[in-house]
């Protein structure tokens, strides 16, 4: 026995030693050698799962004629995301580097943007069987509600749902725009997923009230879009202060700084605030939205001013 030789096996090689009978440099050697093999064996475990996962993800394809898609999220409802979103393409339009600009309603189950931009109608037909866009404001835009009747309630599936945002993204003849403006459903449910893992998106903007309970939602919905890796730009504090359309007195409804609060905890920017005025509301309603009808307003420059910011954040 003390002359057998001790086979080691390390990573592929087989490696014959004698052992010493005096210190026992054999069993070191061989703790050693299967400790680098158990942990060579480890790496490429990981490895091969992590090829494995990306094999199962959809490849990215980009949408014909778009150089950049930017997202706007939030992880609730009633939060504005949509007067935003409308805002903010109107706003992306109005920067002197931009040519074209689209905006696509992927809340299919509360679409918005038909109303909010002041369209009606059903899409036409290219010759491609692509649908047209239609256009106010110099915004082209798509929406669930241009194929439905505006009250009827749409009561589908899961699978309906995602066969309707795969048509609204890529059957539809957008032309060239340099920015594509998405306003996704609230939360963090099949659809959001879905358009993040299928076309190459250039950011995501989070818009969130000050108070806490939108917070909790809007902090996950922004650790979503970073676990798909999307960058997110930043957030938006939207209602961050009542301001009386009479006085100009500023209260804090919501409370104050809640959403730059939770932009330091995750080391992101804000991208600005928004005040809680009647006369966003009531632009939006009567489909004349702020930006385009009562541009030299503060909340108009507000929202000017995040888009600004998009757009330098996304040239870089």
């Amino acid at each position: 026995m003390a002359a057998a030789r001790a086979l080691v096996v390390s990573g592929l090689n087989a490696v014959r030693i004698r052992p010493c009978l005096q210190c026992g440099w054999r069993d070191a050697v061989s703790a050693v050698s299967f400790s680098s093999a158990a942990g060579s064996s480890e790496e490429k475990l990981k490895s091969r799962q992590a090829e494995m996962m990306a094999r199962g993800l959809p490849k990215l394809k980009p949408i014909h004629g778009v150089k950049h898609v930017l997202v706007v999220a939030s992880g609730k409802g009633g939060v504005g995301k949509s007067t935003t979103a409308v805002n903010l393409a109107l706003g992306i339009a109005a920067s002197d580097h931009v040519k074209a600009v689209g905006l696509l309603d992927a809340d299919v189950y509360g679409p918005s943007i038909p109303r909010m931009m002041n369209l009606k109608g059903n899409p036409e037909v290219s010759d491609k069987n692509l649908m047209i866009p239609l256009v106010n404001y110099g915004i082209r835009c798509m929406s669930m509600g241009f194929l439905v009747e505006e009250t009827a309630p749409i009561v589908w599936r899961g699978l309906m749902v995602m066969s309707a945002i795969e048509r609204l993204l890529r059957q539809v003849d957008w032309g060239n725009l340099d920015y594509l403006v998405i306003d996704m459903p609230p939360g963090t449910g099949d659809v959001q997923l879905s358009i993040a893992q299928n076309i190459p998106i250039s950011g995501a903007v989070i818009v969130s009230t000050p108070q806490d309970i939108a917070l909790l939602d809007a902090r996950r919905g922004a650790e979503m879009f970073q676990k798909v890796n999307v960058p997110v730009l930043g957030l938006v504090q939207n209602m961050s202060v009542f301001r009386c359309p009479k006085c100009d007195h500023e209260t804090h409804i919501f409370g104050a700084d809640g959403a730059k609060q939770l932009a330091a905890t995750m080391g992101l920017d804000i991208l600005g605030d928004v005040p809680l005025h009647i006369n966003i509301r009531e632009t939006c309603d009567l489909g004349k939205p702020v930006v385009v009808s009562d541009p030299e307003t503060s909340e108009a420059k507000a929202f000017v001013a995040i888009a600004q910011q998009v757009i330098n954040r996304i040239s870089k």
